[in-house]
């Protein structure tokens, strides 16, 4: 197969084009800025010229690329529920036959990062108003949407045995579990990864495989 006058193997991955890989580098370094930014302000008192001059590039063409700070607050909270969520899922892949074991090792890492995430950080000591809040809570459909879709994708993956619905719940509790255990911690990051996992592990291993459960606990189960 011939792609621009290069020939490729069959199946072979398109690597992105130039001007694609330019504006994914663009766009990580505006949301670095951010980062930066965040280690010592609060986000509402962050600008858009803050961020711009932080990248290095115009206020132009900080606004070219996000169309607004609501959009770029959006496309930073997205990108750190990614990296959360890429470390999740390493944790959950190293127990695939213990989903409490997976879960207590996703959750208790995601909660021991987050202490020192600058997003995490910024929301919890200085954002009322500011609107990184709402992306995580009453505004957050656009953003806890896409993560729990594809927690529920690597529940899946994970243990091909689980239904699609049960995943899904499984899924949505344990995003928003991990968004209200990060903003507002009430004990140590193992205890509430344990706490979690006995609840969340549970009811995984008995929709992975509910014929495996003692007899008293299914009929628990069931409500019977």
């Amino acid at each position: 197969m011939t792609v621009g006058g290069e020939r490729r193997a069959p199946g072979a991955a398109t690597r992105p084009s130039y001007a694609q890989a330019t504006r994914a580098l663009l766009r990580e370094r505006l949301l670095d800025a951010a980062d930066d930014l965040l280690a010592s302000r609060d986000w509402a008192t962050v600008t858009m010229a803050d961020i711009a001059r932080g990248a290095g590039v115009s206020r132009q063409t900080l606004y070219n690329e996000f169309g607004s700070r609501q959009e770029f607050g959006r496309a930073y909270v997205l990108r750190e529920a990614d990296r959360f969520l890429s470390a999740a899922e390493r944790a959950i892949a190293g127990h695939p036959s213990e989903p409490e074991a997976a879960v207590a090792a996703a959750f208790e890492g995601f909660l021991s990062t987050a202490m020192d995430n600058p997003l995490v950080r910024a929301i919890v000591t200085g954002d009322p108003g500011g609107g990184l809040l709402a992306l995580v809570t009453t505004d957050g459909a656009s953003v806890l949407g896409p993560v729990t879709d594809r927690l529920a994708a690597c529940f899946g993956a994970t243990w091909p045995d689980l239904p699609y619905e049960q995943a899904h719940v499984a899924a949505d509790c344990a995003v928003r579990l991990a968004v209200s255990h990060a903003l507002s911690p009430t004990q140590p990051a193992e205890l509430t990864a344990r706490s979690v996992a006995a609840l969340l592990g549970s009811y995984l291993e008995q929709a992975v495989a509910p014929d495996a459960m003692p007899t008293g606990r299914r009929l628990a189960a069931h409500g019977t």
